[in-house]
């Protein structure tokens, strides 16, 4: 083995306190590199296809109005298995706004009696889409 290969072998092992300052910072470094790019690789891309699919309808209500009024937020009806960032990510892919964060809320569908048998309304669920600040989503189709 070569000189050079052992005494960055020694460089790597070598416990921080030996190491100068620059060194330490360097080592720093790469690690947050490495664990960035761990991270990257390991997050999935969402297909188009997909996120087309995760936004069901958008909700307008009388609470979905002073949600948007008061906090700049948007309500959408989700598919049950949308992830946060999915929905952020079809949120921005669709309208063309950025998008802060994302709340989800899950409502369990009523049991409901007919004649002589007993049913459930479907399970719903909503996401709060809050819009970074001077944007806008309008669905009533008034203005621009």
């Amino acid at each position: 083995m070569s000189t050079a290969a052992t005494n960055n072998t020694a460089a790597k092992s070598a416990p921080l306190a030996a190491l100068t300052p620059e060194e330490r910072a360097a080592r720093k470094a790469s690690k947050k590199a490495n664990k960035a790019a761990a991270v990257a690789a390991r997050r999935p891309a969402h297909s188009e296809s997909r996120l087309a699919q995760v936004l069901v309808a958008p909700i307008i209500s009388e609470k979905a109005t002073m949600a948007a009024e008061k906090h700049n937020q948007v309500l959408f009806q989700v598919m049950r298995d949308a992830t946060k960032p999915e929905i952020k990510a079809a949120v921005e892919l669709m309208f063309k706004v950025s998008v802060d964060s994302v709340q989800t809320v899950q409502h369990k569908g009523k049991v409901k009696r007919t004649a002589k048998s007993n049913g459930r309304r479907d399970h719903v669920k909503k996401a709060y889409v809050c819009l970074a600040a001077g944007e806008e989503l309008n669905f009533s189709g008034e203005g621009a």
